[in-house]
């Protein structure tokens, strides 16, 4: 066989061997490991992508919850499985905090996991209590530089999403409230609609029902674009914090190593999933979010973003955890 030959049999066959992965898979079910308890936010959107893959990859993708530490027990068990694309992992905001907060991280968001698609943004809206005399962010931050630490602001517990949006807000208009921490949404909610709590950043689609009841006042929306289900609503930055932009959100990503070609066949099919109108509309009204579906280029980009953002936001705010 002369060189040339050689040569383009090695071509033809490197060519088969990095195409087969995507022709091929799957061929066994699929599983999706969501690192949340059932009923949350990441379970709802890990089971609809589950949901759809499975009927688009006739093959069964099976949910798998194991929630624990903020996420990161289920994410990091997703890291060690085999880069052979039948382990999926939700992957959410929590993981892009966390190497800012943990002293102690059995994972690198960056290095360990192949994004895949970052699949919705959860804008949280800041919420008042009514008795507190104000009606926009600026009388918000007034208030708070006129009576330092006098304020208290709810969170779904030390670290998570609410508390480094408000840490966030804190650092960048220079005021000091007090965090109360719970354990989730609905306690924090309940107390802030008593008024044992004044501010909270709460998820927009918690914060729809009780602003339009007038048992909380909606000052802005977290994110950098307003909110669909709320287009009155003006953003953070709109209201007169410059560059503020933040939010919840949800994703998937597979083990580092995980062929390309497979993480663009799953993409693919999450893109096609967030086209669906009915589907789209459920998300912006039922589920609060604002569907993304980008590229795994384009979310490992987001993701570098988000960690640099939060540990900037961590090391501002002294906030670490154990």
């Amino acid at each position: 066989m002369g060189i040339a030959l050689r040569t383009l049999v090695a071509a033809t066959l490197g060519l088969c061997a990095t195409t087969a992965p995507a022709q091929t898979y799957p061929v066994k079910p699929i599983r999706m490991i969501i690192p949340f308890p059932p009923g949350g936010p990441t379970d709802i959107f890990g089971r609809m992508v589950a949901q759809h893959l499975s009927e688009a990859f006739k093959q069964q993708v099976i949910p798998d919850n194991r929630p624990g530490a903020g996420g990161n027990i289920g994410v990091e068990l997703a890291t060690k499985a085999p880069a052979d694309g039948y382990t999926l992992t939700g992957f959410t905001v929590a993981q892009t905090i966390a190497p800012g907060i943990y002293k102690k991280l059995g994972f690198d968001p960056r290095r360990d996991l192949a994004p895949i698609s970052l699949v919705a943004l959860v804008p949280s809206v800041l919420m008042v209590h009514p008795a507190l005399p104000v009606k926009n962010v600026k009388e918000l931050i007034a208030v708070a530089k006129a009576r330092p630490n006098d304020l208290t602001y709810a969170s779904t517990g030390n670290g998570t999403s609410p508390h480094m949006l408000m840490e966030m807000f804190k650092w960048m208009t220079g005021t000091q409230m007090v965090h109360v921490p719970y354990k989730g949404a609905a306690p924090a909610l309940v107390d802030q609609m008593a008024g044992q709590v004044v501010v909270a950043f709460n998820s927009a689609v918690g914060a729809l029902p009780h602003a339009r009841s007038g048992r909380l006042r909606a000052l802005a929306v977290s994110t950098e674009k307003r909110f669909a289900a709320m287009p009155d609503l003006p953003t953070v930055e709109e209201a007169g914090v410059k560059g503020y932009s933040g939010s919840s959100w949800q994703g998937v990503a597979a083990p580092a190593g995980t062929p390309p070609e497979i993480l663009n066949r799953v993409q693919a099919e999450i893109a096609r999933m967030l086209q669906q109108p009915e589907l789209r509309e459920r998300i912006v009204n039922v589920l609060g979010g604002i569907p993304v579906g980008n590229t795994p280029t384009e979310f490992s980009q987001y993701i570098a973003a988000e960690v640099a953002k939060w540990e900037q936001v961590a090391k501002a705010a002294k906030v670490s955890l154990n």
